[in-house]
């Protein structure tokens, strides 16, 4: 954060110089943006209650709470990405109790150096996992446990290219990318579970190619759907079973305080369970949205150091 600000301070000083130098020639130029910060706030709330209803149901209340940011600094040749998505949710069942919904910590970075039109030299890291345990029978605690915080949770570090001709898509390719599974549960430390080797092992390494692309589409106005995709090959063993991973994410927004959501995830490593995974919510709820306007890249006529 103090980096940010000295920064962002350096460039304050650097525009209002130019500023003063424009009022002179009787120019007017627009705000030269480095930093651009898009995030979005969620608050998730459903509920259901019965009296008497021939149909049957069981009254419950529910919540699922999230971030999702992404800031990216742009400046002649070097593009730095970062991503930051959060997400938490439980519901109450009359009968049931308490069980988790939703629970995603997925943080990554990634630094290029651009050595052609959208394409860039890069290099990045990233890190998933949960923030609580997850259990075999719908999350009940009275069920076997199946993970928890880092157990597993994944940290890749790799070098490649990133091809990124807009705002709207991202792909990222490394065919050098170190892929560290963590389980750090020891209750969950045992043979065979999640790739581990052996008995009391808390760490699998591999190394392998790692692929990921990010698609942004305006369906229509205010309804956006969001891709993400990632494929993993391991060099060191097995480079035929990948792990694939598919995300989608549908926003309508109802206004600039109320929006819907639905996502939909699929997952299949081999490592895990020898299954498709499948994940899909739905919810309605509050929403707060930053963005601080068009980046530098998008604004041609603020190049004002190039024109004069």
């Amino acid at each position: 954060m103090k980096k940010f600000l000295l920064i962002l301070s350096f460039f304050m000083g650097i525009y209002a110089s130019a500023q003063e130098e424009l009022k002179k020639d009787s120019v007017v130029a627009d705000t030269v943006k480095y930093w651009s910060v898009i995030g979005k706030n969620t608050l998730m709330i459903n509920q259901a209650a019965f009296s008497n209803w021939v149909g049957g149901g069981a009254n419950n209340v529910g919540w699922l709470a999230g971030i999702n940011y992404n800031l990216t600094y742009e400046k002649d040749n070097d593009l730095w990405e970062n991503i930051v998505i959060l997400g938490y949710g439980q519901n109450d069942t009359k009968g049931l109790g308490i069980r988790k919904t939703q629970d995603v910590i997925n943080v990554s970075t990634n630094y290029g150096r651009k050595f052609s039109k959208s394409w860039y030299f890069s290099m990045g890291a990233g890190l998933q996992s949960q923030f609580a345990a997850g259990y075999e029978d719908g999350n009940n605690p009275e069920a076997k446990k199946i993970s928890n915080f880092m157990a597993p949770g994944y940290l890749n570090v790799g070098m490649g290219i990133t091809y990124r001709p807009n705002d709207d898509l991202t792909v990222t390719l490394r065919p050098t990318n170190a892929r560290w599974t963590f389980v750090l549960d020891k209750d969950l430390q045992t043979a065979g579970s999640y790739g581990l080797k052996s008995d009391g092992d808390s760490s699998l390494l591999q190394f392998g190619f790692l692929g990921t692309a990010i698609y942004k589409l305006k369906i229509m106005e205010d309804i956006y759907l969001t891709n993400t995709a990632s494929v993993f090959s391991n060099y060191l063993d097995r480079p035929d079973r990948l792990v694939l991973a598919y995300g989608a994410l549908l926003n309508l927004k109802v206004n600039k305080y109320i929006s819907s959501n639905v996502t939909v995830d699929l997952l299949y490593d081999h490592n895990q369970i020898e299954k498709t995974q499948l994940k899909q919510t739905l919810g309605i709820g509050f929403a707060y949205t930053i963005d601080n306007g068009v980046k530098r890249s998008d604004r041609k006529d603020s190049q004002w150091w190039i024109k004069k």
